[in-house]
């Protein structure tokens, strides 16, 4: 078996404005990096477009309509001060989210170890009916869910590195013992969420909040201490990785200092988890990251690491 890079041409399409800091850029300069001749061994597709009925399993049928009500012929929507929508954002944002669900079907069929899905927009802001902070769907929400639906895990992990806390995905599985959602995350800093005392209804919410200027061996630590040890003791039946790659310290939307070889560490760290307890099986779905040269060295270190499982 080998590891999936899954993307498609519709999501740099989506386009919120010149300067905007989620631009089509980020995935023209992973499609770059993953040109090197170190990733021909990659299985290769396209993210299908996502079911309605898949979505809906986290967001209701009138708030998807309303996304694609909201898109316009022409020119820009504004959604909020920092989030907007394009003629092509809307297709974009199904093939975001349909490209974590084909994900989730090609690992847990065995096809592949494991993948990435390198497509925007981005998704652990999304509320359950409120688009914020650049996403619409939450992909990793909607892969657990259909993990859940079709395949019938009994529990799924959600890890998420990125730099801003995932406060969509923690209010959607506030209340389900079967869902664990882990983040660490530079706080204060936007959303606000994420405080160490949010545990969840069952304490199944783990929070390991850092603190603007904390590099690799607080972010380690933390891992360490507060996360790894309970995603491998809640056993899941798959780990779906929120992989933003905003802690780099070269990233202009944060003041973590987190290098490529931290996300390489967690990575690994990661799979030896998902091999002692679900064979293996982990989809990592693209959040943030916002420095170019970051994200796509960041990027191909994280996928080299899952290359070598």
């Amino acid at each position: 078996m080998t590891t999936l890079l899954i993307s498609h041409p519709a999501c740099l399409v989506h386009d919120m404005g010149e300067g905007h800091p989620e631009q089509p850029d980020r995935l023209r300069v992973i499609d770059r990096a993953m040109e090197s001749e170190v990733f021909q061994m990659l299985a290769r597709d396209v993210a299908p477009r996502a079911e309605f009925s898949a979505i809906a399993r986290v967001h209701p049928l009138d708030y998807i309509e309303a996304i694609r009500a909201a898109t316009p012929s022409q020119g820009r929507t504004a959604i909020d001060d920092e989030t907007s929508v394009s003629p092509g954002s809307f297709e974009a944002a199904l093939r975001s989210a349909g490209g974590a669900i084909f994900a989730v079907d090609e690992v847990m069929t065995r096809k592949v170890r494991n993948a990435f899905v390198a497509t925007r927009p981005p998704g652990h802001h999304a509320e359950v009916a409120t688009p914020m902070g650049f996403c619409f769907f939450n992909n990793a929400a909607i892969a657990a869910r259909h993990a859940q639906a079709v395949y019938g895990a009994e529990r799924v992990a959600i890890v998420d590195f990125d730099v801003h806390h995932g406060n969509g995905t923690q209010h959607i599985f506030w209340d389900d013992r079967t869902v664990m959602y882990a983040s660490t995350h530079e706080m204060p800093l936007f959303p606000g969420t994420g405080e160490i005392g949010d545990r969840g209804e069952h304490g199944q919410i783990v929070n390991a909040p850092l603190r603007a200027g904390d590099g690799g061996e607080a972010f380690r630590e933390a891992m360490e201490v507060a996360i790894l040890p309970r995603i491998s003791d809640f056993a899941p039946d798959l780990i779906v990785i929120s992989a933003g790659f905003d802690a780099h310290r070269r990233d202009p939307l944060a003041n973590l200092n987190l290098v490529e070889a931290d996300f390489v560490w967690v990575t690994r760290r990661l799979m030896e988890i998902a091999q002692r307890r679900c064979g293996g099986r982990i989809v990592s779905v693209l959040e943030g990251g916002y420095d170019l040269d970051a994200l796509a060295r960041s990027v191909a270190a994280h996928v080299t690491a899952l290359m070598e499982g």
